[in-house]
């Protein structure tokens, strides 16, 4: 009986997103609680790995986040090549919408959190962190509202999404990098010159473009580029052609672990937020109004508005089935940052963090964006479809 309900659950395509809220939840209740010691034990616990003189030491956290995650990024990498490819980023006409709407959400909302710290130059390198869009939360949410969701509305959030982590994944690898060793990136650009010839020479043995992209993240590491960007490379480099039946068997043996392991646990050890620290001031502090009005207001204002541009401007035309109400509720169901921009909020204070600068919790106001646009959304695109309906 529980298999059957557990295997029931795991099929519906909201899993992700109800998952990333109870791991939320539990966070911030043992970070609330009498377990606050407990959680804060487990994300530091020290993991060590070593190889003769290449030693590898983070404390449990940084394993996720920079470890787990690159799975992740990973296949982030094959669904981006499998959606150029094959897919809806294929034709240059249906990516010109998508790709507006993106560079708005993302540019709108940055623009935003800039404004309101500007004159603060440590607050200010969070400008990135409310210009991303979490898929799995925006589209577990889309799902909930079931078989009335038009095809190319789903069809439109999953392009704008792709799209938009593709301007994340370029953020990080220009923004925020740390100090950059010559050695590990001369490594690291010969195992792309090796993985970038296996792929050119046909060769779709998946067991040594892994091997060769440990390797590679191992030197991304230790490099002072983000680790995760390793994964998205890798994936972007594992051939395609010729190759159709072996590459979707690898995307689709990554779907569980990812959406049913990796997210929900990089959400547990991220949004543990201690509210034992947090006074009435940080709810109006700038980095925590930056990111809320940025995840909130700008995203949907940039989503719709550079939309609307490109259909004015003859780019492209609203998918069929579309309106310019479900679109409107899409524009707020793009401003759900949180993985992404946990993440993002990860690396932008992490100086800062480490040499004693004490900010306000970024995390504060991505949870804040993120749960008002996601609820919105929902309000505003099940009161438009049922309307439709009637």
């Amino acid at each position: 009986m529980l298999r059957a309900s557990l295997l029931n659950f795991f099929k519906l395509e909201s899993a992700t997103g109800i998952l990333l809220v109870f791991a939320t939840l539990f966070a911030m209740i043992m970070a609330n609680t009498s377990l606050q010691p407990f959680y804060d034990s487990l994300t530091s616990i020290p993991v060590v790995i070593s190889f003769g003189s290449l030693i590898i030491a983070k404390p449990l956290l940084l394993w996720i986040n920079d470890g787990l995650m690159a799975i992740f990024f990973f296949m982030i990498g094959l669904e981006v090549k499998r959606e150029i490819i094959e897919g809806s980023l294929r034709d240059p006409k249906a990516i010109a919408l998508p790709a507006f709407a993106a560079l708005g959400g993302m540019l709108v909302p940055s623009i935003i959190y800039a404004w309101l710290n500007w004159n603060n130059p440590i607050a200010l390198q969070g400008w990135a962190i409310p210009s991303a869009t979490d898929i799995a939360f925006a589209l577990g949410i889309l799902t909930l509202l079931g078989d009335r969701v038009p095809k190319g509305l789903k069809l439109f959030l999953l392009s704008l999404a792709i799209i938009d982590d593709l301007g994340a994944i370029i953020i990080i690898a220009l923004f925020y990098t740390a100090d950059l060793s010559t050695l590990s990136l001369t490594i690291a650009a010969s195992m792309i010159a090796l993985l970038a010839l296996m792929n050119i020479r046909g060769i779709i043995n998946h067991t040594a473009y892994i091997l060769v992209g440990i390797i590679l993240w191992i030197a991304v590491l230790k490099s002072g580029v983000h680790a995760t960007l390793a994964g998205v490379i890798l994936g972007l480099l594992i051939p395609l052609k010729n190759n159709q039946t072996s590459f979707h068997a690898l995307e689709h043996s990554l779907y569980v672990p990812v959406n049913y392991v990796i997210l929900p646990l990089f959400a547990f050890v991220n949004t543990g937020i201690s509210f034992s620290g947090i006074s009435a001031k940080d709810f109006y502090d700038n980095v925590t109004v930056g990111i809320a009005l940025g995840l909130f207001f700008g995203k949907q204002m940039g989503v719709f508005l550079f939309t609307l541009f490109a259909v004015w401007m003859g780019l492209g035309k609203l998918p069929q089935g579309v309106n310019w109400k479900l679109l409107y509720g899409i524009s707020l169901l793009s401003g759900i940052g949180f993985t992404m921009s946990l993440f993002i909020g990860s690396l932008a204070f992490e100086d800062a963090r480490a040499n004693g600068i004490v900010l306000t919790d970024e995390r504060l106001g991505i949870l804040m964006g993120s749960m008002i646009s996601g609820f919105l959304g929902y309000i505003v695109l099940r009161f438009f479809m049922k309307k439709a309906e009637n």
